[in-house]
């Protein structure tokens, strides 16, 4: 079995379990599985160990199996969905779960991405493309950016309605108050970014929310430490703040791939997971390896600065805390995100009994 279907089966046990619920208890519910993920080459190591021709390595290998094994062995009836966009891989699998829990076609749902290398062969092909820091260090905005350092990673979420989970008195780490997808459709290059699809696609959430961008505290952004897409990055940002609000520099913004490198088919659901440990503790934390800005980053006349410390999160006029997540596929598919600190619950009683 490709490991990735194990670690992503063993985190969605961890989830579970950190939301106060027992898998048990979610037996034959209409709970949905959203993962983002590839095929990965893991079928080369069974090749070289001479077991690629077992009967078991065509469950092991297909990347369908990897959700649809959490639906079979937790009896989920909700749909089992692997999702693969690349990069925004993960962002967009937690988008659609959304969506479907949005429009009442599921209650509960299971969403996020991983990412495992079990040869040299990506990075190597990465290495072709140009795509990888000398450094092995991802320098998200920084003048001395050059590129990414590969990472490897597996995050999961339990999505349940808002109004449900409160009722319920469950944990809750964050509200997701609006999300979309779009492509970047004819660029210079497949996959070249598009400042304009960007733009677009933050404005569409925010009007989507009516959320004034004015109001976010902080911005998780895909910052994979290039000199192209950086810039583009902010540019679009920029942009679409701009049409709500013209105050600069009053929201922080940084890059978890800072910390682990680029997860790839994981890297959103990992910055939906830092913004939301943020929001929920009410902390900023730094984004690394951080200078002297990009020369093609304009700061000083953005709503933007990069976050170097680690401090506590202050809000204004008693509004809640909110932080934007993006990930941006080499697809050309694009994902936005916004979220807010949730409200204070009751804790369960007794989990046991509930449903």
């Amino acid at each position: 079995m490709d490991p990735q279907q194990r670690l992503f089966l063993e985190e969605a046990y961890h989830t579970i379990e950190d939301a106060g619920y027992t898998p048990e208890q979610l037996q034959g519910k209409n709970c949905g599985v959203f993962v983002g993920a590839a095929k990965s080459d893991y079928a080369q190591v069974l090749a070289d160990a001479g077991m690629l021709t077992s009967r078991w390595a065509i469950t092991g290998l297909d990347v369908s199996i990897l959700a649809a094994r959490i639906a079979y062995f937790l009896d989920l009836r909700g749909p089992a969905v692997v999702v693969d966009t690349a990069c925004s891989s993960s962002l967009v699998a937690i988008h659609q779960a959304c969506e479907s829990i949005r429009s009442g076609e599921i209650d509960l749902a299971l969403a996020g991405g991983i990412a495992l290398n079990f040869t040299p062969l990506a990075c190597i092909q990465a290495c072709q493309f140009q795509m990888l820091s000398p450094e092995a260090r991802c320098k998200t905005f920084d003048a001395s950016a050059s590129g990414f350092a590969p990472g490897e990673g597996c995050g999961v979420l339990l999505l349940k309605r808002a109004t449900q989970a409160l009722a319920d008195g469950d944990q809750l780490y964050a509200i997701i108050k609006g999300s979309a997808i779009n492509q970047d459709g004819s660029t210079t290059g497949i996959t070249a970014p598009s400042i304009r699809s960007q733009s677009n696609l933050e404005q569409d959430v925010y009007h989507k929310a009516a959320i004034n961008p004015a109001t976010i505290g902080y911005v998780e952004a895909h910052g994979t430490g290039t000199a192209l897409g950086d810039p583009i990055e902010v540019t679009a940002l920029s942009e679409a703040f701009s049409a709500f609000t013209s105050r600069k520099q009053f929201c922080a913004i940084g890059s978890i791939k800072t910390n682990f490198g680029h997860t790839t088919w994981a890297a959103g659901v990992a910055g939906v997971i830092k913004a939301a440990l943020c929001l929920k503790y009410a902390t900023m934390v730094p984004s690394l390896h951080f200078s002297q800005a990009n020369p093609h980053i304009d700061f000083a006349n953005s709503p933007f600065y990069v976050n170097t410390e680690c401090k506590a999160w202050q809000t204004e006029d008693g509004l809640p805390r909110r932080a934007a997540v993006s990930s941006f596929g080499l697809s050309g598919t694009n994902a936005h995100m916004l979220l807010e600190s949730a409200p204070p619950t009751l804790a369960k009683s007794n989990t046991n009994e509930r449903p």
